[in-house]
């Protein structure tokens, strides 16, 4: 689907102007090649989102297990009495 940077807008090819240029700016709009599995390089996907920041967890899913842990105990403890 054409992208025009300038608009920061997708333009389907019978909306944008007759020559592939943006209605909005002019400039002309280039079409992403469609993604398939013979052109998509997962390895360099992988690496070019890898900036050395180690994923975690939110801080909510981890409140959430730590309450889940509390109320499970509690159960087991109740279970006895």
């Amino acid at each position: 689907m054409p992208w025009c940077e300038e608009c920061s807008k997708y333009w389907a090819p019978s909306a944008m102007n007759a020559d592939g240029t943006c209605p909005t700016c002019g400039r002309s709009v280039a079409a992403q090649q469609p993604i398939t599995a013979k052109n998509v390089n997962v390895r360099q996907l992988a690496a070019s989102g890898d900036d050395g920041d180690d994923a975690t967890a939110p801080w909510h899913f981890k409140l959430l297990m730590v309450m889940l842990v509390a109320y499970l105990g509690w159960r087991v403890v109740y279970l006895f009495l």
